[in-house]
C-alpha cells in the first residue's frame, strides 16, 4: 500500500468525553484531517463474558503513512487495555476531498485559506 493512500482508522471509546478529547488531540496533532464521532452500541466477548456496552466510534480520516504514528498516539492515550485500532484503505473518493484529507494529515500546519 502506498504511503499516500487515504484511509479511515477506527477506534472506540467508552465515554463521549474520552472520544471528544481523543478526536480533538488527533486533529490538533495533524495525524488526521478529520475525526467523526458517533454513538454506537457494541456487543463483544471480553475475558469470557458477553458485554453489551454503549461506546463512541471514532472514524479517523488520514493517510496510510500516518498509521503507525496514529496507532502509537491512540495507545498512549486510550483507556482500554486492548483498544480497537483498525485501518481501512479508501480505494476511491472525490478528488477534491482526498486532496484536502492529504493536506490535513500531513503533519504540517494547514496552509492558509486563499484570500479573495
Amino acid at each position: 500500500m502506498e504511503p499516500t493512500t487515504p484511509c479511515i482508522v477506527m477506534t472506540t471509546a467508552s465515554t463521549e468525553d474520552e472520544a471528544e478529547l481523543l478526536a480533538a488531540a488527533i486533529v490538533e496533532a495533524r495525524l488526521a484531517a478529520c475525526v467523526q464521532v458517533e454513538r454506537v452500541r457494541s456487543f463483544y466477548m471480553w475475558q469470557g463474558t458477553l458485554h453489551r456496552e454503549p461506546e463512541w466510534l471514532l472514524l479517523i480520516k488520514t493517510l496510510s503513512a500516518r498509521f503507525a504514528a496514529l496507532e502509537a498516539f491512540i495507545r498512549e492515550r486510550h483507556s482500554y487495555e486492548t483498544p480497537e485500532i483498525v485501518h481501512l484503505p479508501i480505494t476511491a473518493g472525490s478528488p477534491a476531498y482526498l486532496r484536502w484529507l492529504a493536506e490535513g494529515s500531513s503533519g504540517s500546519p494547514a496552509p492558509a485559506a486563499p484570500q479573495e
